[in-house]
């Protein structure tokens, strides 16, 4: 692989205040006024700022250094990579392998405009496996933050088919996008589930935690990692005193085991059952980078040409076009201005008191 300088994500410093208030920094970087370059890498993406009164444009990523088989599977279609996911992703895991954070042969992205269904019936595939020393590239579905409704207060809440909401505060089951390394996994028991008349089994999940930077720097304290997509629903106490997982007063946890990958997650990235077997072996046996797209600079650029009525293919600006005809325009909401919003609606509404799992029937 050819070398390439450090991933280097766009600051939020670099994009000048609209003339009208902006209602959050990710939302669409308005007109700029001063001219700035900010080159990723050999294979990076040119950001150039415009003048004051126009958007900024971006230069479309130079993929000379992408070998031959992989740009096969870069563009916008179902189950390939857009050129500025790939061109992140490689920088930064090729930044990590020469700094020695890294060792893996395979690296990660993700691109959270792309809609969760394909609008064939299946999952869109918007979760990418990259591994260029066998030459193997492998696109997977993948879960974005579902986000919250504090009613009367904010709504930040994502539906089902495209994510408009995007933060990095804590307690606000959004995404963040950004560069990740993947750490260590953890492994829980949630309780047991019924897989037949007669049988019921453990269900034990594993986490594999993700630690960032920059805007993603929170990652740990968020809880923010990769898992599968699976959880035990309308969970009770179920009495067995020979289970290894038993509690003090001989119950165990007992529920309905849900799929939810064609849903939404809590600000992680959630994974298929059968596609969590294959990613969570590797990732524990060689922690690598996960870069996830949209970053905030992204979305701000992406707010501003549309504001501007500007075509993204004409400023060199990336989106998902389904979703973004969808959602209008997507929003970041930094965690120092969410935050205390989320505290606020905390304080409005203290939970009540914590009680116990109800016996099962």
């Amino acid at each position: 692989m050819k070398p390439q300088a450090p991933y280097v994500p766009l600051p939020r410093a670099t994009y000048a205040k609209p003339t009208r208030k902006r209602l959050d920094r990710r939302t669409d970087p308005l007109p700029l006024r001063s001219l700035a370059l900010h080159v990723f890498n050999s294979v990076s993406l040119i950001v150039v700022v415009a003048l004051a009164g126009s958007p900024r444009a971006f230069a479309a990523p130079d993929m000379s250094d992408v070998p031959t088989w992989l740009r096969a599977h870069v563009g916008t279609n179902e189950g390939q990579i857009a050129p500025v996911v790939l061109q992140r992703a490689r920088a930064l895991y090729q930044q990590k392998v020469r700094e020695g954070a890294v060792k893996s042969p395979c690296y990660l992205a993700m691109d959270a405009t792309r809609p969760s269904a394909a609008g064939n019936g299946r999952l869109d595939r918007r979760f990418y496996i990259i591994c260029e020393n066998d030459r193997s590239f492998r696109a997977i579905s993948s879960g974005y933050g579902s986000g919250r409704n504090l009613r009367g207060i904010a709504n930040f809440h994502n539906g089902r088919q495209c994510a408009k909401h995007f933060s990095n505060a804590e307690d606000s089951k959004l995404t963040t996008g950004g560069p990740y390394v993947t750490s260590e996994a953890k492994t829980s028991f949630k309780g047991y589930y019924r897989v037949s008349k007669k049988k019921e089994e453990p269900f034990l999940r594993t986490f594999i935690q993700f630690d960032g930077e920059g805007d993603t720097a929170n990652a740990r304290p968020r809880a923010i990692g990769g898992h599968p997509a699976v959880l035990l629903h309308a969970v009770c106490r179920k009495k067995d005193p020979k289970s290894p997982y038993v509690d003090k007063d001989g119950f165990v946890p007992f529920g309905r085991l849900v799929n939810y990958a064609s849903g939404r997650s809590n600000g992680c990235t959630s994974w298929t059952a059968s596609d969590s077997k294959k990613i969570i072996p590797m990732l524990k046996e060689n922690p690598t980078t996960l870069y996830i797209y949209p970053e905030s600079s992204d979305i701000d650029a992406v707010v501003a040409a549309v504001k501007a009525r500007k075509s993204l293919a004409s400023t060199g600006l990336y989106w998902n076009a389904r979703c973004l005809r969808q959602i209008g325009t997507p929003k970041f909401w930094p965690k120092e201005k969410l935050e205390p919003i989320i505290a606020k609606y905390k304080k409005a509404h203290p939970p009540g008191p914590s009680r116990p799992l109800p016996i099962c029937k």
